[in-house]
């Protein structure tokens, strides 16, 4: 009689038990999507999908418009799936018009931040949308476990076609030709108004992992936090500054809590947005990871306070008006402008009552609207009896942006206002509803030790080109031969609100280096990036390249009109490419003093 090692019974148990729990370490590893397990049927009408940009602003379905067809195209950075399939899609979408179908690139990569998003964009080239989802709510609703998996909808928002691009690119390998290309198939068929062939295919490709998020219980503010908020938020976020609150104190960063945890994660706080991977710069104001992750895991678990005993000291701030210091000369416009209530205001121009006798070096500029509210932003050159040009250009006061302080670089770098010269002021005023006066102050710094270099820059400014209409990556692009050698010390970006990404390289023979790219161009918070002395030369005859892409579509929430062409011009409603490079002769050694009090050769 042959006789049974376990009772059935046992032997069923023991394989339910074994699968769920294969199952649920396959979960935990990310390798098995939870939203495999949910079944979203082919047919299920989509109520309604919401993501952010890589503007960080929320959008939803209802903002893409009504179309034929949507197509949406899950990614990762890193999947290498991902990597060979994006050319497909971009060259897909091209061949479709986008009054018909919208092609959208959603991220759902656990690591990627929206800046990557973008430069990910960039790095491929790619044309249409790309947006972040966060909690992977898009993924879930259209039942989505892998990337490259794509949806298409159809002008109804039901979904007609899941699945994969096509079966070229696999896990195991790769076809020379793909056999089907179901995607298209699918698009082709959605427009035409029939029936989709084959509504739905297997993907090989990453599976999708929902972001971690570690509960540290035993952080506390006062021990773990305030050092932080201290070191990245107070400096600006403090009394008497234009930030809206204070965030110094544990009750103003709890009764903001929300706010900051939104905007740490997005990395548009503390404001920078240079792509972490191209270049380094002195005065990159990110949280690095660590702090990042700190500040979030104290943000997601009970945010307990701590013994304020544990805390660092609070951080004093200079009490001046300035913020290069107190200034050796401050210069104010004799004239007081009126800006009225509504409406555009033409470029308003003044030339500050001062002539400069002597060749002058200056350390530091600042330049200060006694009412900031009505100057959205102010450009400062040097006039001589030949007027003002981009090479008498100083600097300018913009949305989020610092003042010049040649100081901060460390090597004996000045400016040189040539003699018989004096400044002038091209402004850019907005409206507030309400009648406003201004007038505008400018400090100036002089040198203090040696000069040992003298400040040296160019603008690519290209002029003759226009944005069609609905276009949301048209390119523009710009080189400048440096006909010396440069030690770099900065770059500034300056376009206006269709301006979507800027990046510049250095080329010379067969080499091209990046050295920075702004993937979320932000007219708001228009930032200089400043490279640390001797940290790139760059020789004679090497080309500095800028490339910016600008976004005239519906979809930028900040398009005045997308119907319109848009041509250079200097009000908002135009568009600029303004891409400054500033740096010093690595050869060059002037070493004088300077007057302390006039900034006047010894």
């Amino acid at each position: 009689m042959h006789r049974e090692i376990l009772p059935n019974r046992f032997v069923s148990v023991f394989l339910i038990t074994f699968i769920v729990a294969w199952i649920g370490h396959r979960l935990l590893l990310g390798e098995v999507p939870k939203s495999l397990t949910e079944s979203v049927a082919i047919g299920s009408k989509v109520e309604q999908l919401r993501f952010k940009d890589i503007r960080s602003v929320q959008q939803s379905l209802s903002d893409l418009g009504e179309r034929k067809a949507y197509v949406f195209i899950f990614t990762t950075t890193q999947c290498p799936i991902v990597k060979k399939s994006i050319p497909k899609i971009v060259e897909m979408s091209r061949a479709y018009d986008s009054a018909e179908v919208a092609f959208v690139s959603v991220n759902v990569g656990a690591s990627d931040t929206i800046r990557d998003m973008a430069g990910h964009a960039i790095d491929f080239a790619i044309p249409f949308l790309s947006v972040k989802d966060y909690d992977l709510s898009v993924a879930t609703a259209l039942g989505v476990g892998r990337v490259p998996e794509c949806v298409v909808l159809d002008q109804s928002k039901s979904i007609r076609y899941r699945g994969r691009i096509d079966d070229q690119f696999r896990i195991g390998g790769t076809k020379p030709k793909a056999s089907r290309e179901d995607l298209k198939i699918a698009i082709d068929e959605i427009l035409a108004g029939k029936a989709v062939t084959v509504a739905e295919t297997t993907v090989d490709g990453c599976a999708i992992t929902p972001a971690s998020k570690p509960i540290d219980s035993s952080l506390t503010f006062h021990k773990d936090i305030a050092a932080i908020i201290y070191k990245n938020c107070s400096n600006c976020h403090h009394a008497g500054t234009a930030a809206p609150f204070s965030l110094v104190a544990f009750e103003e960063v709890i009764s903001n809590a929300e706010m900051i945890r939104e905007v740490v994660r997005d990395e548009t706080m503390p404001p920078w947005y240079a792509h972490r991977g191209h270049g380094k710069f002195q005065n990159d104001a990110s949280l690095n990871a660590k702090d990042k992750a700190t500040l979030l895991a104290w943000l997601d678990s009970k945010r307990e306070q701590g013994n304020p005993g544990d805390a660092p000291p609070q951080p004093q701030f200079a009490d001046s008006k300035w913020r290069i210091g107190e200034p050796d000369l401050v210069i104010t416009m004799l004239e007081q402008h009126t800006v009225p209530a509504t409406g555009f205001v033409p470029y308003q121009y003044a030339v500050l009552p001062k002539v400069f006798f002597q060749e002058t070096w200056v350390e530091a500029f600042e330049i200060r609207p006694e009412n900031p509210s009505v100057v959205h932003h102010c450009n400062m050159a040097y006039v001589t009896p030949n007027g003002a040009s981009d090479e008498t250009f100083i600097t300018g006061y913009v949305p989020g942006g610092q003042p010049m302080d040649l100081g901060r670089f460390g090597n004996g770098v000045a400016y040189r206002i040539p003699a018989g010269s004096g400044l002038g002021l091209q402004i850019h005023y907005t409206t507030t509803g309400t009648e406003q006066k201004s007038r505008i102050q400018v400090g100036l710094r002089f040198p203090k030790g040696k000069v040992q270099k003298q400040l040296h820059h160019f603008v690519l400014d290209p002029r003759r080109w226009e944005i069609p209409p609905f276009d949301g990556a048209y390119q523009v692009r710009s080189k400048h031969v440096l006909e010396r050698d440069a030690d770099l010390l900065g770059m500034f970006t300056h376009m206006h609100v269709r301006g979507r990404d800027m990046t510049f390289f250095a080329v010379s023979g067969e080499s091209r280096e990046c050295l920075l790219q702004i993937p979320n161009y932000n007219f708001e918070w228009q930032l200089g990036y400043e490279v640390a002395p001797g940290t790139k030369l760059l020789s004679k005859g090497t080309a500095i390249e800028a490339i910016a892409h600008f976004d005239n579509s519906s979809y930028n929430p900040y398009n005045p009109d997308p119907k319109v062409a848009v041509r250079y011009g200097p009000q908002t409603v135009d568009e600029m490419f303004n891409g400054f490079v500033f740096y010093v002769d690595p050869n060059e050694k002037l070493d004088f003093e300077v007057s302390p009090k006039s900034g006047a050769k010894k």
